[in-house]
């Protein structure tokens, strides 16, 4: 599961170390990547969460592990809490019950007039979205906001008014309590092994309160990724597969 502004392509270079050991679906959640949608498209955090159970459930299979980055890792949790085909979870720089100060101001950010234009329009800017409060830091290595990654997400955001328009509304349904404090009474309920796997230079969830988190679950352990930063399956995708596949396998 994808996190919020980018799709499933954020997982192309994960998924090779990936796909010779378990198989993979890759979604894009609507509003993103190659969903289809329009302006009418009821988009929000809520709407992810059944969309990711709805699919689950047209895949119609018995045993079923899943990996979600950022808030594809907080969509994840909701959605499968409970569900008895949930085998196991990687969980990848994402939401912790508690967030740190950095993340609750760009979320206070994301409620001021404007924000979403402002967002399509840095997102067109490789010299100001390089800048440490716009994108520079969600990568430990600056450069790689270029290439594919500006080819997948940051020009599509400043160039398609659909696509821009849709990540505003998802980000406008965000829901502090709802949907991040309550993952403290969700944790617990998820009694199959997690893997958490963090960039350890990640400022918008700092790896001290992923090290915090593992006692949450009843069964989940830590991997770090030195040198990287919240997209650290984009940085360091080998090592965060070898991270991921004893639990994804049940190997662990």
């Amino acid at each position: 599961m994808h996190g919020w502004p980018v799709s499933g392509a954020t997982f192309r270079r994960l998924l090779p170390f990936l796909a010779e050991h378990v198989t993979c679906h890759l979604i894009d959640l609507p509003g993103t990547g190659s969903s289809t949608f329009d302006n009418n498209s009821p988009l929000s955090i809520d709407h992810h969460i059944d969309s990711v159970k709805r699919v689950i459930d047209d895949l119609d299979v018995d045993r079923i592990a899943v990996v979600g980055h950022n808030s594809g890792g907080m969509i994840a949790r909701h959605a499968l809490v409970g569900d008895a085909r949930l085998s196991a979870m990687g969980l990848i720089n994402t939401e912790p019950p508690q967030p740190s100060a950095r993340f609750r101001s760009f979320i206070g950010a994301s409620r001021l007039p404007g924000f979403t234009a402002g967002l399509g329009w840095l997102a067109g800017k490789p010299k100001l979205r390089r800048m440490k409060l716009v994108l520079g830091d969600a990568f430990a290595d600056r450069s790689l906001l270029e290439g594919e990654f500006d080819e997948f997400f940051l020009t599509p955001l400043s160039s398609d008014r659909r696509l821009l328009a849709a990540a505003g509304k998802l980000i406008d349904s965000f829901d502090m309590t709802k949907h991040v404090n309550h993952l403290a009474s969700i944790h617990p309920q998820l009694d199959v092994p997690v893997q958490l796997v963090w960039g350890d230079q990640d400022p918008f969830f700092p790896v001290q309160q992923a090290r915090d988190m593992v006692a949450t679950f009843p069964n989940a352990e830590l991997t770090e990724i030195k040198g990287a930063g919240l997209f650290s399956h984009e940085e360091a995708p080998q090592a965060v597969a070898a991270a991921l596949l004893p639990t994804l396998t049940g190997t662990r």
